[in-house]
This record gives structure tokens, sequence and C-alpha cells, in this order.
């Protein structure tokens, strides 16, 4: 029986459970890593000893083996290390998370079999630069933008577009007084250049701002494409960035059709990066011009499988981990 791994974590939402379904109906086991009990209750080891590499992952209930599994799933690796710091002395706390990172990433790099999903895929993908770059040079259509922290070069980019919206290139949020801010999408006036001073300490990512018919979110699984709709604009703090509402929109999704040939754009984005799993991000204008946004290498999906019948992108994950849908080869000694 092949055995699929995921990496993940004990707080992760229900879609681990729906993949795992599909994966024992396909007649493959599960074996669950939750890093966040990563290294005080699950053991993780890899030895080379008369000319072999075993590994084994020991948990509180089992002890499995994993240099023979056939796939691994990366998920997520929220909380590494939780509650370490409780354990150690301060002073050996950053050289331990250090040593816990590179132990757990190196052994994912160096998995031999299929990944869907690797840290080096997350880091390479969190350039929105070079996915922007990519997406233009393959024909998708992007909003003019600036990339800098150079705040003479915002305000020029500003007064020219006049409609601009500033966004982070990386998803964080600012915590104060124990409350968590995330930083969404907002619009740049022009009475607020004088603020732009501050990017000399943070660059920040400017876009020409686009009229919104609909916003997309279009999960890519290998070569299934599902691709939903919302209408954003009916909500007042949806407009700018959909995410800051995104609690109202939740069951305002449809499923919808992506005219041919921004589908296959889209998959050839996936071929570009090697990747099988894209949650990709889309602007459609009131010219019905397809504007692309950005590609997240592990977006959820969660709230758009419970919107097809009989959660298909799970099931389309766990065929590609099961070995039973046409994938991009990826093994490392392919």
């Amino acid at each position: 029986m092949n055995k699929i791994l995921i990496i993940t974590h004990t707080a992760d939402n229900f879609s681990i459970e729906k993949v795992t379904e599909y994966i024992d109906k396909n007649n493959c086991k599960v074996i669950r890593f939750d890093v966040d009990l990563y290294p005080l209750q699950n053991k993780l080891s890899t030895v080379f000893q008369d000319g072999e590499w075993v590994s084994f992952l020991e948990t509180s209930k089992t002890k499995y083996r994993l240099d023979d599994i056939s796939a691994v799933w990366y998920r997520r690796a929220y909380n590494i290390g939780k509650d370490l710091k409780e354990e150690l002395d301060p002073k050996f706390f950053g050289a331990a998370m250090g040593e816990i990172r590179n132990t757990l990433f190196g052994f994912l790099e160096s998995v031999d079999a299929y990944a869907l999903g690797k840290p080096s895929v997350y880091r390479r993908l969190d350039s929105k630069e070079e996915q922007l770059k990519i997406a233009d040079k393959i024909g998708l259509t992007i909003p003019e933008t600036c990339l800098t922290n150079n705040p003479e070069d915002a305000r020029k980019f500003i007064l020219k577009h006049k409609n601009v919206v500033a966004k982070m290139q990386t998803g964080f949020a600012i915590y104060e007084d124990g409350v968590e801010n995330v930083v969404f999408t907002n619009v740049v006036h022009e009475d607020k250049l004088e603020e732009l001073d501050s990017l000399l300490y943070c660059p920040m990512q400017f876009q020409k701002m686009i009229e919104k018919k609909k916003e997309l979110r279009i999960t890519v699984v290998g070569r299934d494409v599902y691709a939903f709709e919302v209408d954003s604009q009916q909500f007042e703090d949806a407009k700018v960035d959909w995410r800051k509402d995104g609690v109202n929109l939740i069951d305002k999704w449809t499923r919808t059709e992506l005219p041919k040939d921004i589908e296959g754009k889209l998959l050839d984005l996936l071929d570009v990066y090697n990747v099988d799993y894209g949650a990709i991000d889309m602007i459609v204008s009131p010219e019905d011009e397809y504007y692309f946004i950005e590609i997240n290498a592990a977006g959820e999906f969660f709230w758009l499988d419970n919107l097809t019948e009989g959660n298909l992108i799970s099931k389309s994950i766990a065929d590609l981990l099961c070995d039973k849908a046409p994938r991009r080869n990826n093994m490392v000694l392919a």
C-alpha cells in the first residue's frame, strides 16, 4: 500500500480530513506529520548506514518509516517548535530553532518521492516580481506595477496613474497590545504622498487600480482548473480587498468557466514553476479583460471546495498524491 505523508499542524482545517478520505478510497495510507508537535512530541530521524538511507517519524502513538513514502503533501508548516521556548534557556532557543527548521526542511527537500509543494517552492513563489514577469511573458495581462523603497519613484507612479493601490508582498499581521492587525491592500490617495517617506524602511508594491466587474479565485490542481467568481463590489469593505470582508462573501462565490486561452496560460504558468498546485487571484474588468494579480503556492481552498459537489478539489489533490491523475514530475532524482 502506498504511503502519503501530509505535512500540516494540529489546528489545520477540515480540508485535511476530506483529502484523507479520498486517499483512503484510492487504497493509499496517510501519515500525518503535525509540525507544531516537532520536536517536543514528534521525533524525526534520518540515518545512512550499510549503504542505505532510512528515515523515521516517531509520534506519541506510533513510529513510521518515511524513506519509502510514495508522495508528500507539504500543506502547512505553522508553529514549528511550539512550546520550545518554555523548555530551553533563552540563549539556546534561536540556535535550536535554526537547527530544527534546517532539519525538517532539509528532510522535505530531499525526499525522493513526488511532492505537492516544498519549502523551496513556497520561497520562490513568494516573489511577486518574478510572478508578474513570468505572467507577462506568457501573455497574461497584469496591472501596471511599481515595487520600490524609493519614495520619489512611488510618488511619480501614483501621480501618473492617479488611482493606485498599495500592498505588501508577503502576508503578515502587526500585533499591538495583543491584537492582530492584518495588512490588507489599500488605496493610496494623493493627499497622503508625504507619508511615503517611510518606504525607505520597508519596500511596497504599488499597482494601478483596476475597476472590478468581478474577482476570481482559481484553484489549479495538476491539470484540473476550478474557477470561482464573486462580486466584491457589493460590500463596501470588500471593494479594494475582498479578504477584508471575506466572511460576508464566503457564500457569495459561484463556479464559473474561464476563457480557454486564459485557462491555458494559467496551466503554462504552473508548467514554468513545475508545480501542481496554485491558488490564483484575478480581476475581470467591466470591459471583460482578465488581469492576473498573483499566484499563491499554498493558498486556501476549503471554502470553495464546499461549493463543488463532493469536494472535488480535495479529490483532485488526493488523486495527484496517489498517482491517479497526470502530474508534473518533481522527484529529487528523477
